[in-house]
């Protein structure tokens, strides 16, 4: 059977239309003869989308009862068996109802791909999985139900639907998306500009990754190696040398001359790991190409070239830019044509761009002739040449015979590998001339004289040379190796113990100050900044001579210096060290970063508690007090004769209205209180009844609206009187307003651990468990969709409250469904002290 195919219409927020596009789409396919079926359309209650849905045929609906409640969602089986052409499937982040088949709405919908059945749905970018925690930062609204990245890549086909911000925020405050009493809230929250674009904008961003992703794929599957200029792609090679900088502004330059250009930097990291490579460079270039909106990789490869056109290949890049070599000319006609010579050729129809520098070889230069063996191991080859030599010459002569010159010069020979093997080249060079000098005084006939009367004896002296070169050259190589792989080693574990500091808490500052002047046996190292205040000392070492003066100053950065004193250092310590000054430049930025987010911190705080004082007041506190105006401008209206009910009636709703308003004030100054830390307190010893009844009479609250279980004698308890009342009555008040026309609030008090409890149950909707310390701030409201329910300020103060009296307020899963806050306060009995008296109070 054939797999069905999906096609999804994403949006970047709620109201941009999707739903009306997908049925939009679905009544064009029932036009043109397609069996198409609404399998489950959510409309709102928008008159609009409803009325898309005339002329389709309409599944009906499963319906589940949980907890009571009748649920209604997708009919999986019934729509399997009616087996339509096109399904249309609406919201596929949904989660579905109890007892149903699969837990989401998306795993339906791979169902009925299943069974060969075309699917079109719906999902917003809030509901991506990948982007979920994005969107979460963007507009501070989480969202639990989330659809597999995976399920949209299989998709057949993705559609944005884009409405701009402006018009969207047009729609929504037409009330095309939400009722009205969502209206402001949303537009001061969810749907602000900023958050729109956004959202916009990920949306967009995401596609397009899909889309390259795809054609990557594609390109995969059909063997594709060739380039397709879908957009610009320039690479730019890295080798971490001085000419980086110049590459990255080049490869910006091509990149910006098209649309949707992208630069791509690469490094190719081969077996000799960082010995062409200065880490600070390569650091900084990294930088570079951060702020020139490029991308960084690194690769490891063995052949620098091969590696680069690999990966130059599998990006579809169309521009390759490389440097011109930093090779002297004598060493490029002796070693060959080199890296550029060979990205030329096997690059294929990638355009490849050799770029001159500064850095380039331009001189005649002789090759060092020391090669990469030390001093002494040299010395040490000449001092066996010179040695060796003449005792091997006696023995020789010792046992000549007509028959031993074979033997002779393969000992001579044998003798020149030994002194390459030990010094390299130039030893090696001088047991050949000695050798060949040897073998035809001492042991070629005529002997006792340097007379070469063949052609073959030179031939043998060239022998000796030649071996000596070779053998000295695979030994110079090895100890190339040697020594590189060394330095990486040392580098490792130098970076490694730095790492290791910092893990087991000590600064990293002071962990890289500290392993610097221990891995380079300094007497002393310090940070300074650029203004010359001490960042950072190393105080594990004996403080130098007030006299001494520091030798050794390297920049970090434009940040700080990095002063050394002791004995000076090699150029080969110097890479060592920018390895580390890379590091602690990083380690300073970070500390910046971190500085500047602290600093912002609090103020995008504030500012948040400022944005939904705004939003509540603008909106809760204009319905009283816009009441209470109407009721005394229509009873001091002259023109208009009220009956005496009419007039009590207006008062009535003039004093209800300035309550309100009286009420809502007072909560916005206790919570400034909260904020402050300036609450007053009076802790004395009270009995639960000495608030519970006060309580209740003022939420006019009678025996059938509450049960109440209190023990024979309730326990002693410190609390303020005035502030648990407070606490009860917004409790009291939220339970009674959640569980509705259902069972009663329970009202009971305990003793449980050393200390009281207050539980006040409703057998209500509940709070998930990710939300019930978000109720728990200041300005919110459960869902957002009771506009009837104050500021959001009842459940933070009573947290507020309960925390200045020394208690705590938690809120539990009711068993059976609903929410249980429990008051828990400290016993009289076991405090230490009676407290009475005023103190401040931390904001919660």
């Amino acid at each position: 059977m054939t797999r069905g195919r999906l096609r999804v219409f994403l949006g970047a927020a709620p109201g941009v239309g999707k739903t009306c596009a997908m049925l939009e789409e679905g009544q064009r396919l029932s036009s043109d003869g397609h069996d198409v079926v609404v399998a489950i359309v959510e409309t709102h209650g928008r008159a609009a989308t409803e009325a898309m849905v005339d002329g389709l045929e309409v599944l009906p609906r499963r319906s589940e009862h949980h907890r009571g409640v009748p649920l209604t969602d997708l009919d999986l089986e019934a729509l399997l068996v009616r087996a339509p052409e096109v399904a249309l499937v609406d919201e596929l982040a949904h989660t579905n109802a109890p007892g149903t088949a699969h837990e989401k709405r998306w795993q339906d919908v791979e169902a009925l791909l299943d069974a060969g059945i075309d699917v079109m749905s719906t999902v917003n970018v809030q509901h991506i999985e990948s982007l979920n925690d994005v969107v979460e930062r963007i507009t501070g609204v989480p969202h639990r139900e989330t659809v597999p990245d995976e399920v949209l890549r299989r998709a057949a086909q993705v559609e944005v639907v884009d409405l701009a911000p402006e018009a969207l925020r047009g729609r929504l405050a037409g009330g095309s998306i939400y009722p009205s009493g969502r209206i402001d809230a949303a537009l001061s929250n969810y749907f602000r500009v900023a958050n729109l674009t956004a959202l916009r904008e990920l949306t967009l961003l995401w596609l397009a990754d899909e889309v390259d992703s795809a054609l990557q794929r594609y390109r995969a599957e059909q063997g594709i190696d060739d380039k397709w200029e879908a957009r610009e792609r320039v690479v730019v090679a890295l080798t971490g040398g001085p000419e980086g900088h110049t590459l990255l502004r080049r490869g910006a330059r091509i990149a910006s001359r098209s649309t949707g250009g992208q630069l791509l930097a690469v490094h190719v990291t081969n077996q000799e790991g960082l010995r062409d490579t200065d880490p600070a460079e390569l650091a900084a270039q990294r930088a570079l190409v951060q702020k020139l909106g490029g991308t960084y990789h690194e690769v490891v490869g063995d052949q620098t070239s091969t590696a680069l056109v690999d990966f130059a290949k599998g990006a579809n890049a169309s521009q390759l830019v490389i440097g011109v070599s930093r090779r002297s000319r004598l060493a490029a006609l002796l070693t060959g044509p080199g890296i550029g010579a060979t990205v030329i050729r096997e690059s294929g129809e990638i355009d490849v761009h050799i770029v001159n520098h500064a850095s380039a070889g331009s001189r005649f230069a002789l090759p060092h002739a020391g090669g990469a063996l030390s001093w002494r191991r040299r010395v040490l080859g000449a001092i066996v040449a010179l040695i060796s030599g003449p005792l091997l010459t006696i023995v020789l002569t010792a046992f000549r015979s007509e028959d031993s010159i074979t033997g002779d010069v393969l000992s001579y020979q044998l003798l020149v590998i030994v002194v390459a093997l030990i010094g390299g080249i130039w030893p090696a060079l001088l047991a050949a001339v000695l050798s060949g000098l040897t073998l035809d005084y001492f042991l070629i006939e005529p002997v006792l004289t340097l007379t070469i009367g063949e052609p073959a004896h030179f031939m043998a002296l060239a022998l000796y040379s030649i071996n000596a070169v070779l053998v000295s050259y695979v030994v110079d190589q090895a100890a190339r190796r040697t020594r590189a792989a060394s330095r990486s080693t040392a580098e490792s574990e130098l970076l490694a113990t730095v790492s290791g500091s910092v893990l087991r808490g000590q600064d990293a500052l002071q962990a890289l100050v500290a392993r610097t002047r221990e891995a380079f046996g300094l007497d002393a190292a310090r940070l300074r900044g650029t203004d010359g205040t001490l960042l950072c000392e190393d105080t594990t070492a004996p403080p130098p001579p007030l006299t001494a003066v520091y030798p050794v100053s390297v920049p970090i950065g434009e940040r700080a210096v990095l002063e050394l004193h002791g004995r000076g250092l090699a150029a080969a310590d110097r890479r060592l060290l920018a390895v580390i000054t890379a590091q602690i430049d990083a380690t300073l930025e970070y500390r910046e970063l971190f500085r500047t987010a602290s600093e912002v911190g609090p103020l995008t705080e504030a500012d948040r508690v400022r944005t939904a004082l705004l939003a509540a007041v603008g909106h809760d506190l204009r319905r009283p007090l816009t009441a209470a105006t109407t009721a005394v401008t229509s009873l001091g209206s002259a023109d208009i004769t009220f009956t005496p009910e009419e007039q009590a009636a207006l008062l009535e709703t003039a004093q209800e209205s300035l309550g309100t308003l009286s009420n809502l004030v007072t909560d916005l100054l206790d919570a400034s209180r909260i904020q402050a830390g300036v609450l007053g307190v009076a802790l004395e010893p009270i009995r639960a009844e000495d608030v519970i009844l006060p309580a209740l009479e003022e939420l006019g609250l009678g025996p059938g609206d509450i049960e109440l279980e209190l023990p024979v004698e309730s326990p002693l308890f410190l609390a303020d009187v005035v502030l648990l009342q407070r606490v009860l009555v917004n409790l009291l008040s939220n339970a009674s307003h959640y569980s509705g026309d259902g069972e009663p609030p329970v009202l009971s008090v305990s003793d449980f651990g050393g200390r009281a409890e207050l539980r006040i149950i409703d057998r209500g909707p509940g709070i998930p468990d990710d939300r019930k310390e978000q109720v728990l701030l200041p300005f919110q409201r459960l869902g957002d969709t009771d506009n009837d329910a104050g500021l959001g300020l009842g459940m933070a103060l009573a947290k507020g409250f309960v925390e200045g009296m020394g208690g705590r307020l938690t809120l539990e899963d009711t068993p059976g469904g609903g929410l249980t806050s429990v008051v828990s306060l400290q016993h009289q009995q076991r405090a230490d002290t009676h407290v009475s008296g005023s103190r401040g109070v931390a904001a919660p």
